[in-house]
């Protein structure tokens, strides 16, 4: 694990946008659950990538990991383990703090259904769940649900997106899609292409370097 880069504390002047565009990099959080679209965290990290401008680091549950390799992960990626690591005295960082200052934005996808209702009810036992509960709600949060449909259909479940969305959390719906498990129905992660143009328009609306 690296440390977090400082921040670029160089003033730069508002009336030259270009020298804004070029010193300054945009800062995105991905969270990954334990969701089977987990999976799909590679390819997701890798298209975000794409996009002009942007800086990626990864924060990962425990259950998260049996779905991906880590070494498919070409960003810092850190885990519960960092969050110890990194603090062992009073003048220390403390990593959950620590990210959401570095981070303009924060995308949790997948989003599975035990950290939702985790977030809904303000839990924050592993280190994603502490970002997500510091996190400065004047900065957007992206989340993308994916369970099983039996557990989408759940009613305790929609209650706790609205919660989410109450909170100013913006939500990326899940699709009907023949899931893993063999169920079909809706439960199923937004699609990659669907994740990334929905960051591509948040990052459009903000007062941060045009990703254009």
């Amino acid at each position: 694990m690296r440390m977090l880069p400082e921040a670029n504390m160089n003033p730069i002047p508002e009336s030259d946008p270009q020298c804004l565009t070029k010193q300054k990099k945009v800062h995105l959080l991905v969270g990954v659950t334990g969701s089977v679209a987990a999976l799909k965290l590679p390819l997701l990290v890798s298209e975000l990538l794409k996009i002009p401008g942007l800086e990626v680091q990864v924060v990962t549950t425990e259950n998260a990991k049996h779905f991906y390799n880590s070494e498919e992960i070409p960003v810092t990626l850190y885990s519960d383990a960092d969050e110890w690591q990194l603090w062992k005295g009073r003048s220390d960082p403390v990593l959950h703090i620590e990210l959401r200052r570095w981070a303009d934005l924060m995308l949790v996808a997948p989003l599975d259904a035990n950290s939702l209702a985790k977030v809904a009810n303000g839990l924050c036992d592993n280190l994603l769940t502490c970002v997500i509960r510091a996190w400065d709600l004047s900065k957007p949060l992206l989340f993308c649900p994916a369970m099983n449909t039996a557990m989408w259909e759940h009613p305790i479940t929609a209650q706790q997106v609205e919660k989410l969305k109450g909170f100013g959390y913006v939500e990326i719906p899940c699709i009907v899609k023949k899931l893993i498990c063999g169920d079909e129905g809706r439960g199923a992660m937004a699609e990659v292409s669907t994740i990334v143009e929905k960051v591509k328009a948040v990052l459009s609306e903000l007062d941060l370097p045009n990703q254009s």
